[in-house]
């Protein structure tokens, strides 16, 4: 090949302008904690944060209105990045979760000021030694971790990436990114240290085993079509004669490749969305995480996640639909009952809401394995209804402390109705949500994923989602229950007043709750007009 014969790339800048906008913010960030001094960093951080975060959902508005989302969807990017409907909706849900945990993250009115400094609920030094004498010092001095805004923006650049990903490669790549922040993230507890760190590399070694199982199901797919991208292993698998290369004749034959490739393609995902048998690391490492971590982590990676599992299930793998359905359909059932069943067990707020997640990662499977359009915009109804649900849930967990910091057993909750009317009755709100109670976001998340189940004929999965939500209705009414007619204790928790900030993200994932189910409408035609892939 001649020099001359080169080309340069042609990438459509604008198109994935969400996506540059955060990582660019995000390496700025690095350079703050780098140059500036200590005592600028935090304002400089939020300022930027908050920044990059609503300019890049301006740029997913602008683009969606542009008809990106509809009649100018495109492959971008050399061909490695989708920009259509479900990509930007699902960008959209990503970047506002994301913008509100920057204020999460920001927080500093929780704790006790040390030594007259207010601080955060991150470690003064995570690479301290938990209670040695460099952790002290710095406590001493009252430092806080800036770093974590950078963290959070790289892990929402990994997350904007990985439901766009239309090749194997870049979905490989958007799944480490997204992740090694997150694992850092979760060690960086400024109580509970050891705790913290023990559900960090339990995330880590576990997400390693799930990143190991989808980078081989990579390879075994690029074996069997001879390429990574979506549609050229489409093309192979539907036996499309254009573009068979006779090299690809003796992989052809191989279905052992393709199924394998496909279902560990799969694993990898379905260990992201925590659904069962790949939950085990969700409790252990809510629980540890910090809980403005366990929030945003709980939220946001579970679009990401089951953005990027549609589109390889409707886009990649549609041929192979009668070998994948029936395995959704016992991982769903079994991540509905085996969530529901063992939620009712916990004594822990974070565990309690942990399983919570695993049942609700059943939920939405069941809207996955509609195979329709309905079935993807009821997924993407439900996403965006579950996110701020599950948001305002753990913010209000942050706010219920005692001398040990967060009173995270439930038994510390009697009474916090009396104590905290307000609080309790947002909280009770969030609950009733999540048990898909009439008048919430959450029965209309549940209403769509059901009823395109349904009229795809899944309906013994309708049956098993409605008995779940039955028996999880019961330990979230508990809860209520020992909130309003249990007597306080004397020496029970207190409420936090926070700062504007925490009380801003409460106040809008309680509207939003709202909001969405009582007039969900709008929103569900919005998620029906994104509701298709471009191929």
């Amino acid at each position: 090949m001649n020099p001359g014969d080169l080309e340069a790339p042609d990438i459509e800048w604008a198109a994935l302008s969400p996506s540059l906008i955060v990582f660019g913010a995000a390496v700025i960030g690095v350079l703050i904690e780098a140059f500036l001094p200590r005592r600028s960093r935090y304002t400089a951080e939020v300022i930027l944060g908050i920044a990059a975060l609503a300019g890049a959902f301006a740029a997913v508005v602008a683009l969606a209105a542009g008809g990106r989302a509809t009649s100018e969807a495109q492959i971008a990017g050399m061909g490695s990045l989708a920009v259509d409907g479900p990509a930007l909706f699902l960008q959209g849900v990503i970047l506002l979760v994301g913008l509100v945990s920057v204020f999460l993250f920001a927080e500093r009115r929780l704790e006790p000021a040390a030594h007259g400094r207010p601080v955060d609920s991150f470690a003064a030094q995570p690479a301290a030694v938990p209670g040695g004498a460099a952790e002290q010092e710095a406590v001493k001095a009252g430092h806080t971790t800036t770093e974590i805004f950078p963290l959070l923006l790289f892990a929402i650049g990994g997350m904007l990436l990985f439901p766009m990903a239309n090749d194997l490669l870049v979905l490989f790549i958007a799944l480490e990114v997204l992740s090694l922040p997150l694992y850092l993230l979760c060690a960086l507890a400024r109580r509970r240290r050891l705790l913290s760190q023990e559900a960090a590399i339990k995330y880590f070694l576990l997400g390693a085993f799930a990143s190991a199982f989808l980078l081989f199901g990579v390879a075994m797919l690029y074996g069997y079509a001879g390429t990574v991208t979506y549609g050229g292993i489409a093309d192979v698998v539907s036996g499309d004669p254009g573009t068979i290369e006779p090299g690809l004749a003796s992989t052809m034959g191989n279905d052992a490749l393709l199924l394998i490739g496909g279902a560990m393609v799969l694993m990898g995902l379905l260990f992201k969305v925590g659904a069962v048998p790949f939950h085990m690391w969700t409790p252990d490492v809510y629980q540890g995480a910090p809980t403005p971590v366990t929030g945003f982590m709980a939220a946001a990676t579970k679009v990401a996640a089951f953005g990027a599992m549609l589109r390889l299930l409707y886009v990649v793998l549609p041929g192979l639909r009668w070998d994948w359905e029936p395995v959704l359909w016992g991982v769903a059932i079994a991540s509905m009952v085996a969530g529901a069943v063992i939620a009712i067990t916990q004594t822990d707020v974070k565990r309690l809401l942990a399983y919570s997640s695993i049942a609700h990662a059943g939920f939405i499977l069941s809207g996955v394995v509609a195979i329709s359009e309905d079935g993807v915009s009821s997924v993407l109804f439900y996403l965006a209804a579950y996110s701020f649900v599950t948001l305002g849930a753990f913010a209000v967990v942050t706010l219920v402390r005692d001398a040990g910091g967060e009173a995270t057993h439930l038994s510390k909750w009697a009474g916090l109705g009396r104590r905290s009317p307000l609080l309790a009755a947002v909280f009770a709100l969030f609950l009733l949500a999540f048990a898909g109670i009439p008048l919430t976001s959450g029965f209309a998340g549940k209403f769509a994923v059901f009823r395109a189940a349904a009229d795809a004929g899944a309906m013994g999965l309708v049956i098993v989602g409605v008995l779940a939500s039955a028996i999880a209705a019961f330990f979230y009414i508990r809860v209520i229950v020992l909130m309003f007619f249990s007597e306080p204790k004397a020496d029970g928790p207190s409420v936090v007043i926070p700062s504007p900030l925490t009380m801003s993200v409460v106040g809008l994932a309680a509207a939003v709750t709202v909001v969405l189910g009582v007039a969900p409408q709008y929103f569900l035609d919005l998620a029906s007009d994104a509701g298709v892939f471009v191929r």
